[in-house]
C-alpha cells in the first residue's frame, strides 16, 4: 500500500479547535515533525482539512 508523508508547515495557534483535533488525529503536535500514513480515503479527509497548515510527500 502507497505511503504519503505529511509535514506540518504553519503553527496551529489561533485555529479553530476541529484543525487542532485533526492535527493530533495525524499525529502532528508540533512544527516541523514529519509523519507517515497510509494513503486511504480517511488520510485524504482530514489532509483536505488542514491543507493549508501542512504540506505533503506522496
Amino acid at each position: 500500500m502507497a505511503t504519503i508523508k505529511i509535514k506540518q508547515v504553519r503553527s496551529r495557534i489561533r485555529r479553530p479547535k476541529d484543525q487542532k483535533r485533526t492535527l493530533d488525529a495525524l499525529g502532528l503536535k508540533k512544527m516541523g515533525r514529519v509523519v507517515e500514513h497510509d494513503d486511504n480515503p480517511a488520510i485524504r479527509g482530514m489532509i483536505k482539512k488542514v491543507k493549508h497548515l501542512i504540506s505533503i510527500e506522496l
